[in-house]
């Protein structure tokens, strides 16, 4: 992720947590693929992050799908993206490891103390009996900093139920007190 200012600088390969009551001032943790570095792709205006919501065992198509389908929805580009984020116990789901390196971007994990303390337009009550956060999607987006830019969206696969929810958050825009600190680099 970017630094909290948005300054769309190079992605640290260390950091640590803030401080901050309900764990507003915790950092993501970032597992790399070799993606792009924050704000290259975006230029000043700031790169793209998709905020990822996941059931366990979702296919990485319909991550892909998901994801893709929403982007070109929303009339942006792929190469804007600059990392997908999600919960911190759905980071490791191979659906999402593999969405992430289909789309040559990291994933940066946040604990659901995290989400929960990011103002979003929507939330769920079984999705925070759940998982302890209001929101995923929208919440994992906007964690870093900046504006949302599409709420939360669902996957629609046939013959089942969907497992996967995005929404898209352009970094930098400067929310106020969306700020989290710098991502670590996991292995």
């Amino acid at each position: 992720m970017t630094s909290p200012a948005g300054a769309g600088g190079p992605r640290t390969g260390e950091g640590g947590t803030g401080s901050g009551a309900g764990g507003a001032g915790t950092a993501g943790t970032e597992t790399g693929t070799g993606g792009r570095s924050g704000g290259e792709a975006g230029g000043p205006r700031g790169g793209i992050v998709v905020g990822v919501g996941a059931s366990r065992g979702v296919p990485a198509d319909e991550v892909v799908d998901l994801v893709l389908a929403t982007l070109r929805d929303a009339g942006l580009r792929t190469d804007e993206v600059t990392g997908l984020a999600t919960l911190d116990r759905r980071a490791s789901e191979p659906g999402i490891v593999a969405a992430a390196a289909r789309l040559g971007v990291p994933v940066t994990a946040y604990p659901a103390g995290r989400l929960a303390a990011v103002a979003v337009p929507g939330g769920s009550a079984s999705v925070l009996a759940a998982v302890g956060t209001p929101s995923v999607a929208e919440a994992a987006a906007l964690a870093g900093g900046g504006d949302l830019l599409v709420p939360k969206r669902t996957s629609r696969p046939e013959g089942r139920p969907a497992g996967v929810t995005c929404a898209i958050a352009r970094e930098g825009g400067g929310r106020p007190g969306a700020s989290a600190g710098t991502g670590r680099q996991k292995g």
